[in-house]
């Protein structure tokens, strides 16, 4: 007796051993919050919530809205909290490295107060990417862009933004671009640990940084170790693909590139909170639609639940 106690003791070790060693989406995944943009024709802050229950969100990028609007922002955040919809992202898209001194002076008080729009509103996050040296494209590709230069002018950026805001939950990112940094999660790593600010966070845009053969036919792999590396400092993600093309790669929507979508949203749901993932531009209604599709019925596929 003593012996089949002791069998079944170290059968049961084994088992929970193993269960250690398992990927984290190997284990109960959160529900998946996907979002996206909605086109219907209404600024009513109700309309807007169940738009996008209606359509399967539960997570929406900023409704149109001022910051000094103080009425409206709690109106918008009473009726997306009782849809259960939340509001993932505030965009932030101007070049924090204009070369010309007033565009950049004004460019920093706009990311500025969408930092602080995101936290009146209850967005996670405030997204923006670093910016560009190119002299032409505000997001344009240049050598400079890889340089310790701008690492550092980014890191400088950056914390006079969360500084001057000061925010409590929503936190600032900077989205992963394939011709600047972040351009993939040690670079990432690199700026949350010079960054120095707690509410400085992660973006993941997988499509992004698939600019090589080797993260295009490897991106399991390459999706793998990006949440790996950086998911405690994640806070949300956007929902691409990415096709090869000639010599070069091509964004499309999700479901018509190689991206292991599959993957992806294990990870996304593995994560130690719900984070969004966000689909971004595509054109029309029906080109969200047939993405929003895709991406649901991989999630249903796999066995993840929609929030």
């Amino acid at each position: 007796m003593k012996s089949l106690t002791r069998r079944r003791f170290l059968q049961s070790s084994s088992l929970l051993a193993g269960a250690a060693l398992l990927p984290q989406f190997e284990l109960a995944p959160n529900a998946l919050r996907l979002g996206g943009p909605i086109f219907v024709k209404s600024d009513d802050p109700v309309e807007l919530a169940k738009e996008h229950r209606r359509l399967g969100y539960s997570a929406a990028y900023v409704p149109k809205v001022e910051l000094k609007d103080t009425p409206r922002i709690a109106a918008l955040r009473k009726a997306f909290e009782e849809q259960n919809v939340i509001i993932a992202e505030v965009g932030a898209w101007v070049n924090m490295l204009d070369a010309d001194a007033e565009k950049r002076k004004k460019n920093m008080a706009y990311v500025t107060e969408r930092l602080a729009l995101a936290e009146e509103i209850g967005a996670l996050t405030c997204i923006d990417i670093a910016g560009s040296y190119n002299p032409k494209h505000w997001d344009g590709p240049d050598a400079r862009n890889l340089t310790k230069e701008y690492f550092d002018a980014t890191v400088e950026n950056c914390r006079k933004v969360i500084d001057a805001v000061k925010p409590k939950t929503a936190k600032f990112a900077l989205e992963m671009m394939g011709w600047s940094l972040p351009n993939d999660a040690d670079s990432c790593l690199k700026f949350i640990k010079a960054m120095d600010r707690p509410a400085f966070a992660a973006h993941v845009d997988i499509a992004n940084i698939i600019n090589s053969p080797e993260r295009f036919y490897q991106n399991t792999a390459l999706i793998n170790d990006t949440f790996k590396k950086l998911g405690k400092w994640i806070i949300s993600c956007h929902a691409k693909d990415v096709v090869g093309k000639d010599v070069h790669f091509a964004e499309t929507m999700p479901g018509r590139g190689c991206m292991d979508y599959a993957t992806y949203l294990r990870n996304v749901t593995a994560l130690p909170r719900e984070v969004p993932l966000m689909l971004e531009h595509l054109r029309t209604p029906e080109e969200y639609d047939e993405a929003r599709l895709y991406v649901m019925k991989v999630a249903k596929d796999t066995g993840i639940p929609l929030a």
